[in-house]
């Protein structure tokens, strides 16, 4: 580097020589700002005072939950947990940018379920793969964590993709970033640690994830609190080459399960996708120190929204079979088939409503049949019409 000096103060030129000597270690130092280089790590501090009162409120919320589901017919149980899985499923891929068919997704859940004959044939892999995972996971939640679970759960996530190594850790040189922005203005939100650190990283990750269970010899005893830990310690390791948030949400759900005996019914993925923002921020924050109450106060948050949702699911269907009990025999076939795409977006809706175009879509009747069908449901007060104007008139459903 050529340098030039200029009849500066000397002040100036003593600043300059400062800048030229130590801004290399400066940079270095900038680059230590991630929890994983810190000295601390991962021996994570928190407050616990601070989500007290959330925890409290879960574990009641999960309770009243829990025996609302065990008042449901079994075959109604079986439907809402379907039900929950679909949209776990849906959602952890969203959050990602794949957009799956909920009746993929539905199909292979009952299948592996056992639940429907096999008539359906499910061409997305990645439907295959994600509902696989929602299985194994509540199937296998009170089996200690492996590297050999952790791999089969990456190669379930990961079917139907190409280009990536799948069932094994990340071997690349180039560093792990998670970025944002459009090519070559691309923002650095994290680094994770080298690929090389890895299998040492996730072996320290395992073992801590065992110790911590209720049956480990360093049990957390909030459930909600070791599976936010969980949680933010696999995202910053980052082990795979792609599907660490799903995976890493797996995880979460298999801490909640093992914490409830298999007893709890949420969706995690569901009440992040619809706010990712929020999420994105709050593990970004908690990436850059060992001290992560804020984390903590944010995802038992998250998971006391989630617990709500599910409860508003759980009554939500419960409603569906009243209403089918009472309807099912008086309704014909076009109607029935209606009115369960319409709840099968459950207690937000049908969005835009139900409309003779979409009726005629749905059911493949003519003009005058959809008319005559929505005609009657809004004499049985089934269907209330939201707008009006003819051709645009559109109709919620009242359960």
């Amino acid at each position: 580097m050529n340098i030039v000096v200029k009849h500066e103060p000397i002040a100036v030129i003593i600043r300059l020589i400062v800048r030229l000597v130590f801004e290399p270690f400066i940079g270095y130092n900038r680059l230590m700002k991630y929890n994983w280089q810190q000295s601390a790590w991962p021996r994570f501090k928190y407050d616990l005072s601070k989500v007290e009162d959330i925890i409290i409120s879960f574990a009641e919320k999960a309770g009243l939950t829990r025996g609302l589901l065990n008042g449901l017919p079994e075959d109604v149980q079986k439907e809402t947990i379907v039900d929950l899985m679909v949209s776990e499923a849906l959602k952890t891929s969203a959050i990602e940018g794949e957009f799956l068919d909920r009746e993929d997704v539905s199909s292979s859940i009952k299948k592996n379920l056992g639940l429907t004959p096999d008539k359906k044939q499910i061409s997305d892999e990645r439907a295959k793969g994600i509902s696989s995972l929602m299985l194994d996971v509540r199937e296998s939640y009170n089996k200690k964590l492996t590297k050999t679970k952790l791999f089969s759960w990456h190669r379930m996530i990961m079917q139907g993709s190409k280009g990536y190594k799948v069932g094994a850790w990340r071997t690349g040189k180039e560093p792990m970033q998670v970025v944002s922005g459009a090519y070559g203005k691309e923002k650095v939100h994290f680094i994770a640690p080298p690929s090389e650190k890895v299998p040492k990283e996730m072996t320290t990750f395992i073992k801590w994830f065992n110790d911590t269970d209720r049956n480990g010899n360093k049990t957390i005893k909030s459930t909600v609190i070791r599976s936010a830990i969980a949680h933010l310690y696999f995202e910053t390791i980052h082990p795979l080459e792609d599907g660490n948030g799903r995976m890493g949400r797996a995880i979460s759900d298999k801490a909640l399960l093992q914490g409830f005996d298999g007893q709890i019914l949420l969706s995690l993925s569901k009440t992040i996708e619809e706010n990712k923002k929020d999420y994105y921020n709050a593990i970004k924050q908690a990436q850059r120190s060992n001290e992560i109450t804020q984390w903590l106060v944010y995802f038992s948050e998250l998971a006391l929204q989630a617990q709500t949702d599910a409860e508003r699911e759980i009554k939500f269907t419960l409603r569906k079979t009243k209403f089918f009990d009472q309807y099912g025999s008086v309704l014909n076939t076009r109607q029935l088939k209606v009115i369960k795409r319409m709840l099968q977006e459950g207690p937000k809706g049908f969005e835009g409503g139900m409309n003779a175009r979409k009726y005629i879509s749905i059911t493949n009747t003519s003009k005058a049949t959809a008319t005559r069908d929505l005609q009657d449901l809004v004499k049985r007060k089934i269907f209330q019409a939201k707008s009006s104007g003819g051709r645009s008139t559109s109709y919620d459903i009242k359960i």
